[in-house]
């Protein structure tokens, strides 16, 4: 096939090797800027004529349009995952009871003569003040994380372990509330604390 080419090539325009490759040469270049420059040409025409935009100003205008495109694009992902309903059980989990014991319960708040320089911080750095909850107990015979109930006093709250007591109350429980009228009015009880799996 490539004989054939090379002879029919050189029945109609005979040339040397060196004047093949300058035509071959010049070709490719028509070519290039026919297929590659001719676009841009003719849009900047257009936009001369119609008084509309510069070739740069095209530019910036095709950056936006695909910035837009990737915002829709994940808009529309972002409109399609949050739109997703999903089906959950509805049946409560109940934590299992792992032990429980009777303890001597009294309640402290976020006062300096009750804690220490830090009165919002616990022992183990976790801020009530912020969290603003009254789910938070010391005690000291208990691990940091420790999930327990106390029935008899609140039902099914659930409680976790994140401050420490004086040393001086080794089986005791401490209930951190919001004020200091609240913890003296809750004085000093004995109940039975669930320790929770």
């Amino acid at each position: 096939m490539k004989k054939r080419l090379q002879k029919f090539g050189e029945e109609i325009v005979p040339l040397s090797r060196k004047q093949s490759f300058l035509l071959f040469l010049l070709i490719a270049c028509v070519f290039q800027f026919v297929l590659f420059f001719t676009p841009a040409l003719a849009a900047e025409t257009v936009a001369a004529q119609d008084g509309q935009i510069s070739i740069g100003e095209m530019t910036k205008s095709s950056e936006m349009d695909q910035n837009a495109q990737k915002i829709a694009n994940s808009t529309i992902i972002n409109d399609i995952a949050t739109s997703t309903t999903i089906a959950i059980p509805t049946t409560p989990v109940t934590p299992k009871v792992k032990s429980t014991s009777v303890h001597v319960i009294t309640a402290y708040n976020s006062d300096v003569a009750q804690t220490d320089d830090s009165p919002c911080i616990t022992a183990n750095g976790f801020d009530v003040c912020k969290h603003g909850q009254e789910d938070t107990i010391a005690a000291n015979f208990l691990k940091f994380g420790t999930k327990v109930k106390i029935p008899e006093l609140y039902g099914d709250r659930v409680f976790t372990v994140r401050d420490r007591m004086n040393v001086s109350h080794p089986n005791r429980v401490d209930i951190w509330m919001k004020n200091r009228t609240s913890a003296i009015k809750f004085g000093v009880k004995t109940a039975k604390i669930q320790v929770l799996e």
